[in-house]
C-alpha cells in the first residue's frame, strides 16, 4: 500500500503541554541537573562549568547555566534534539549514558519553563530555543522551535531562507533573555574553542512560598536543595557538589561548580579493606529477551528484502534472455548489486541475531565491590549503577536491612549494563522491579560473606569502631577530630586524585602532612610526590581489589546433628511453655494447679478461739478431696517478719460447682510464675499467718495477668512493683484472684468436718493451703505462699535489669551481636534469651538463651538513649501495673515494713550529698561544707546542670593535659629515635669507611689479598689479632 493513501488518517499530535507533563518524571531534582551533565559526558567532554547568573529581571533572580567543551552539534545535530524519544545513542552495545533522547527536555523543563541552546561545530554556530513562555503567550498548541545557525567565522546567516531566519531570530530576542545579535554572539564566545555547547535554564519553577527550589546563595560553592535541613538527610540529597562527586563510577570528566573544581570520587578506592566479588546468574534474562526479539525481527525484515531482491533479479534475467545491449546488461547488473547487498544485510543480522541468542543462554558477570566507610560510617549501603551513571544510593540489603550493628557502615558498589538491566527514563530506578530486587539479594548474600571475611564482628564492633574514633554509642555521631584519629583513618584511605592535564587517577604516598589537605583544583602529575607517577606520560595505576568468593554454608554431619538437637529443644522449651499456661476450662483441670490443699479444725488452732462465731463450712469439693497428697513443704525460716491480712466475709449460699469455679480462677491466676509479686501483701509461711491475732478485713483482689511462658520472666512492671511498695493490699467487693480468699457459705452442719485433712501440690516454690476451719461460721481460705523468699526476688529483681544490654554472642565459633530480651533464673546461674541483629542463613536460629558470664557471651557499649529500641526504653520503665477487674479497686500502704519512707528519703538526701561532695569540682560556688548542711529542699534546687557542666570540663581538662603531655612525649620519643637513627647511620658511615681502609692497607702490605665482603674483613681481621695472640 503507498504511503499516499495514509494522508488521510489521523496523526498524534505533540502539545506544549507536553513538556511540562514529561518532566513530572523526575521528582529529585538533581536528577534532572544529572541529565544536563549526562549529555556533556556523552559529548566526550573534558570540562563541565555549572554555574548561576543572576537576573532580577527573571523569574527566581537568576539562569543556571552548563558549559561544557564536548563536541558540540552542527544544525541538523541540533534538529535532532527537539525530536522526543529518538536517540543515535542507543545502542545494546553502547557505553553511552543517553539512550531515549528525552534526557534535555526532560530535566530543563524540570528545572524551568525554558531553555536556550548555544553549540559550535565544524565551523558553524547554531542556537535552539525551547521555551513554555513562547507558547503560552503566543496561544500556540504545537512545539515549536527557532533553530538560526550562523557561520562561526564571518558570524553570517547558514541558511537559504532569510525570512525563516528573521523570524527565529525575533523569537529568540524577544523570549529569551538576549534582546539582540550582539547578546547572542557573547554568549557563543563563552564556548571556548571551536567546540562545545552552551545551555542555559531560565524562569525558573518556585516552591510555594515564591522562593527557587535552588539555593545558589547561601554556599557560594556550591548548589544545594532549598529548605532541605542537613540533619537526617543524606549530603547527596541536599548538596548537588556531593551528589555529582558520586555520579560516575570512573570520573574522568571535570565538574566545576560556581568556578569551583568537584573533588570527584572513584568509590571504590574510598573504602577501607574493599574486596570484589564476582557473582554470575541467569535470572537477568529480560533486557536480553527484548533485544533478541529485536533482532530476530530485524533479520527477518532483511531476509524478506533480500529474497525480494533476488526474485527480482532472476525475473528481470529471464525477462531479459538474449538481450545483449548495453542498457540491458547495465540494468540487470545494478538488480544484481542489489541483491547481493541486500542478501549480505540480511546475513549480517542473521549473524547477531545468533550472537543474541548465544548471549541470552549465556549467565551475566557482575562485580559487587564491598568496603568500610570509616570517614562517615553513618553513609553506608549499595551504590548502584549502570553504565557508570549512579541511578540508586544507600540501598540497604541483606544484614543492614535488620537495623543492628552487623554491616553498620559498609558501602557496596556495582556497575550494572544495559544488557542485564535498563534504567527508567530518569534514571532513578530500575524498569525490571523483580530483577532488581534479585540483584539486591544476591548483593545481600555477598555483603554477610565479605563481613565473614573483614572479621570485625570476631574481633568487636565497638573496638573496631573505637579504633577510628567512633568514641559515641550514638551511631550518626561523627568520629573524633583529634589528630591521632585522623592519622589513623587517613593512614588506612589512601588519597586519590584527578591530574588536571592528562586526567588519570594517581594515588598519592601517605604522609603526615597531607592529613585533611587541601588540593589545588589544578592539580597535575608533577606534584605527585610518588617519583614513578610525576609525569602525565606514566600509565594509570590500576587499584589492586582483593578477589573474595562466595562460600556455600555447607555444614559437616556434626553441625547439623547440633543445629537440630538445638531447634529440638527451642520446640520443646515452647511447647512446656504451652502446657503450662494453659487456662482451667473445667474442675478437673484444677488437679494441674500448684496447690497445698489443707483442712484444719478449729479445735486445733489455739488462735481460732478469739475468733467470733461463724457457721459451718461446707463440705469440701470432690476434686479438691481427691487431690493426691504430698508430704508438707519444711516449715519457712522464722526470720521473715512481714505480717499477713487476712480477709473474712459472709457470703451467701454457694454451691459446690459455684466454689470449684472460683478456686479454678484461682489456680489460672497463679500458673505462672511469679505473678504474686503484683499483689500488695506476701505470705512466708502458714505457721506464721497462724500465729498472729485474727482480723477482720475485706476479700483483697489483685490484677488478673494473661497466662505466660514459664521460660520467660516477669515483666517489668510485675517485678518491679513490690519495690515501689513492699506491702499493698488491693480490696475488691467480689473475690477474683487474691492470696487469701474466704468463702463462707451456711450449710447444714457434718461430722466429716471434725477432722483435718492436709494435701498439697508444689510447683515452681509455690503452694495454695486451703484451710477449712469449724466454728459457728466456717470459711475455706486460700492461700498462695511463695517459698523463694526475700532472697530470691532481690535477685530476680537484680536479673531484670540486664534486659536492653547489647551483647555479642559466638555460634559455631562466629560472634553475632544481639540484645538481651529475657531474663529467667536457672538454679546456679542466670540465663539470657538473646535476640541477634542479624544471622547469615534462615536455618541459625534468631534467638536463643545463654549463661550469664559464660565465655559464649560478651558484653558491648550501651546503645545512647535516644537511639535504643521503643521495647527496650519500655522496659526499664516502671510503672505499677492498675487492676482492671472493678472500679472499687485502691492501693493501701504498707505499714509492716522495718522502716518509714521519711527514713528512706533522709538516707537517699544523705547519700545524693556524698555523691555531690565526692565530684565537687574546685571552682565551683557552693562549697563542700555549705553541701553538707545543705537541706533537702536545697538539694532539690541544687544546680546540677551547671555541677556535671563544671565537672565535664574539668575532666577535659584533665584528659586534654594528658593528651597534651603524651603529644609532647611522643614528640620527644620520635625526635630522639630521629637523633639516634642520624647517629647510627653516621657511625655506619664511618664503619664502612674504616673498613675501606683497612682493606686497602691491607691490600698495600699484603698485595695477593683477596677480600670482598665485610664478613670476609672481619674474620680476617679476628684471626690476624688470634694468630698474634
Amino acid at each position: 500500500m503507498a504511503l499516499g493513501n495514509y494522508s488521510s488518517l489521523s496523526r498524534a499530535q505533540l502539545t506544549f503541554e507536553y513538556l511540562h507533563t514529561n518532566s513530572t518524571t523526575h521528582e529529585f531534582l538533581f536528577g534532572a541537573l544529572a541529565e544536563l551533565v549526562d549529555n556533556a559526558r556523552d559529548a566526550d567532554a573534558t570540562r563541565i562549568d555549572i554555574y548561576p547568573e543572576q537576573r532580577e529581571d527573571l523569574r527566581g533572580g537568576f539562569m543556571l547555566c552548563f558549559l561544557d567543551d564536548g563536541t558540540g552539534m552542527d544544525s541538523n545535530e541540533a534538529a535532532s534534539v527537539i525530536q522526543f524519544g529518538k536517540s543515535a545513542k542507543r545502542s545494546p552495545e553502547s557505553t553511552q549514558i543517553g539512550q531515549y533522547g528525552n534526557g534535555l527536555k526532560s530535566g530543563s523543563m524540570r528545572i524551568g519553563k525554558d531553555f536556550i541552546l548555544f553549540t559550535k561545530k565544524d565551523n558553524t554556530m547554531t542556537c535552539l530555543l525551547l521555551s513554555r513562555t513562547f507558547h503560552e503567550e503566543e496561544g500556540i498548541d504545537e512545539v515549536i522551535v527557532p533553530l538560526p545557525t550562523w557561520n562561526a567565522r564571518s558570524r553570517e546567516p547558514m541558511t537559504d531562507n532569510m525570512e525563516k531566519f528573521a523570524i527565529e531570530t525575533q523569537l529568540i530576542y524577544k523570549y529569551s533573555p538576549f534582546k539582540s545579535e550582539q547578546e547572542v554572539m557573547e554568549q557563543f564566545s563563552k564556548i571556548r574553542g571551536e567546540k562545545g555547547t552552551l545551555v542555559i535554564i531560565f524562569n525558573l519553577k518556585l516552591m510555594d512560598n515564591g522562593e527557587p527550589e535552588l539555593d545558589v546563595t547561601s554556599d557560594s560553592r556550591d548548589i544545594q536543595m532549598a529548605e532541605t535541613s542537613p540533619e537526617g538527610t543524606k549530603p547527596e540529597r541536599r548538596s548537588f557538589r556531593a551528589y555529582a562527586a558520586v555520579l560516575y563510577i570512573d570520573p574522568r570528566m571535570r565538574i566545576f561548580i560556581n568556578g569551583h573544581k568537584v573533588q570527584t570520587k572513584r568509590l571504590s578506592c574510598c573504602l577501607y579493606k574493599p574486596r570484589m566479588y564476582k557473582y554470575t546468574s541467569n535470572r537477568f534474562k529480560t533486557r536480553a529477551e527484548q533485544e533478541v526479539k529485536k533482532a530476530e525481527h530485524m533479520a527477518r525484515i532483511a531476509e524478506e528484502k533480500a529474497r525480494e531482491a533476488e526474485s527480482k533479479a532472476r525475473a528481470l534475467e529471464l525477462r531479459l534472455g538474449g538481450d545483449l545491449t548495453r542498457e540491458s546488461r547495465v540494468t540487470l547488473r545494478q538488480v544484481q548489486n542489489s541483491a547481493i547487498t541486500m542478501r549480505r544485510e540480511a546475513d549480517v543480522k542473521k549473524r547477531i541475531k545468533d550472537a543474541k541468542q548465544r548471549a541470552l543462554k549465556e549467565p551475566k558477570e557482575l562485580n559487587f565491590i564491598f568496603g568500610v566507610n570509616i570517614e562517615q560510617r553513618e553513609l553506608d549501603g549499595m551504590f548502584i549503577y549502570n553504565c557508570s551513571r549512579l541511578i540508586k544510593m544507600y540501598e540497604k540489603v541483606g544484614p543492614q536491612l535488620e537495623g543492628g550493628m552487623a554491616c553498620g557502615g559498609v558501602v557496596g558498589v556495582v556497575d550494572v549494563p544495559y544488557l542485564v538491566l535498563e534504567p527508567t527514563h530518569n534514571k532513578q530506578d530500575f524498569a525490571d522491579a523483580k530483577e532488581y530486587r534479585h540483584l539486591l539479594k544476591a548483593m545481600g548474600e555477598h555483603l554477610a560473606q565479605y563481613w565473614k571475611d573483614v572479621a570485625i564482628a570476631q574481633r568487636g564492633i565497638v573496638k573496631f569502631w573505637d579504633e577510628f574514633g567512633y568514641l559515641s554509642a550514638n551511631w550518626n555521631q561523627p568520629p573524633s577530630r583529634e589528630l591521632r584519629y585522623k592519622r589513623r583513618r587517613a593512614m588506612e584511605i589512601p588519597t586519590t586524585i584527578q591530574c588536571d592535564v592528562c586526567l588519570k587517577w594517581r594515588t598519592l604516598p601517605f604522609q603526615l602532612s597531607s592529613v585533611e589537605k587541601n588540593y589545588p583544583d589544578t592539580w597535575v602529575c608533577s606534584m605527585n610526590p610518588d617519583p614513578e607517577q610525576d609525569r602525565c606520560e606514566a600509565p594509570e595505576q590500576k587499584q589492586k581489589v582483593p578477589l573474595g568468593t562466595l562460600k556455600k554454608d555447607l555444614k559437616s554431619q556434626e553441625e547439623k546433628q547440633k543445629q537440630l538437637t538445638e531447634k529440638i529443644r527451642q520446640q520443646q522449651e515452647k511447647l512446656e511453655a504451652l502446657q503450662k499456661t494453659t487456662p482451667i476450662r473445667c474442675q478437673a483441670d484444677l488437679k494441674k494447679l500448684p496447690l497445698d490443699v489443707t483442712t484444719r479444725p478449729a479445735g486445733e488452732n489455739m488462735q481460732s478461739q478469739t475468733r467470733p462465731q461463724r457457721p459451718r463450712s461446707p463440705p469440701l469439693p470432690d476434686v479438691i478431696k481427691n487431690a493426691p497428697s504430698r508430704p508438707p513443704p519444711p516449715t519457712p525460716h522464722p526470720r521473715s517478719i512481714s505480717q499477713q491480712k487476712k480477709g473474712s466475709s459472709t457470703w451467701p449460699n454457694i454451691s459446690t460447682p459455684k466454689l470449684a469455679s472460683m478456686l479454678s480462677r484461682e489456680g489460672a491466676s497463679t500458673s505462672r510464675p511469679h505473678q504474686h509479686t503484683v499483689t500488695g501483701g506476701r505470705s512466708h509461711s502458714t505457721s506464721k499467718t497462724l500465729a498472729k491475732p485474727a482480723t477482720t478485713t475485706k476479700p483483697s483482689c489483685a490484677v488478673p495477668q494473661n497466662p505466660k511462658s514459664s521460660r520467660e520472666t516477669p515483666s517489668p512492671k510485675a517485678a518491679k512493683a513490690p519495690a515501689l511498695k513492699k506491702s499493698a493490699a488491693v480490696k475488691c467487693p467480689q473475690a477474683s484472684t487474691t492470696r487469701k480468699r474466704s468463702l463462707n457459705n451456711t450449710i447444714e452442719d457434718g461430722s466429716e468436718e471434725e477432722g483435718e485433712h492436709k494435701r498439697e501440690k508444689t510447683k515452681r516454690g509455690k503452694f495454695v493451703a486451703v484451710k477449712e476451719e469449724k466454728k459457728d461460721s466456717s470459711e475455706v481460705v486460700v492461700e498462695l505462699t511463695d517459698s523463694a523468699g526475700e532472697e530470691e526476688l532481690a535477685e530476680l529483681r537484680k536479673a531484670q535489669k540486664d534486659k536492653g544490654l547489647h551483647v555479642e554472642v559466638r555460634v559455631n565459633k562466629e560472634w553475632f551481636t544481639g540484645r538481651v530480651t529475657a531474663v529467667e533464673m536457672a538454679k546456679h546461674a542466670v540465663r539470657w534469651k538473646v535476640k541477634f541483629d542479624y544471622v547469615p542463613t534462615d536455618t541459625t536460629p534468631r534467638d536463643r538463651w545463654v549463661e550469664k558470664g559464660s565465655e559464649d557471651v560478651r558484653l558491648m557499649k550501651p546503645p545512647s538513649p535516644e537511639y535504643q529500641a521503643p521495647d527496650t526504653q519500655q522496659e526499664e520503665e516502671v510503672v505499677v501495673a492498675e487492676p482492671s477487674t472493678s472500679d472499687c479497686v485502691r492501693i493501701e500502704p504498707d505499714t509492716t515494713g522495718p522502716s518509714s519512707s521519711q527514713e528512706t528519703v533522709d538516707l537517699l538526701v544523705q547519700i545524693l550529698r556524698n555523691c555531690l561532695r565526692y565530684f565537687l569540682p574546685p571552682n565551683f560556688p557552693i562549697s563542700k561544707m555549705e553541701l553538707s548542711s545543705m537541706s533537702s529542699e536545697g538539694l532539690l534546687a541544687f544546680p546540677l546542670k551547671e555541677y556535671f557542666k563544671q565537672y565535664e570540663v574539668g575532666l577535659q581538662n584533665l584528659c586534654n593535659s594528658y593528651q597534651t603531655r603524651a603529644d609532647a612525649r611522643a614528640k620527644a620519643c620520635e625526635e630522639n629515635l630521629r637523633s639516634a637513627e642520624r647517629k647510627l647511620k653516621e657511625t655506619e658511615e664511618k664503619l664502612q669507611k674504616l673498613r675501606t681502609n683497612i682493606v686497602a692497607l691491607l691490600q698495600k702490605v699484603q698485595e695477593d689479598i683477596d677480600i670482598n665482603t665485610d664478613d670476609e674483613l672481619d674474620a680476617y681481621i679476628e684471626d690476624l689479632i688470634t694468630k698474634g695472640d
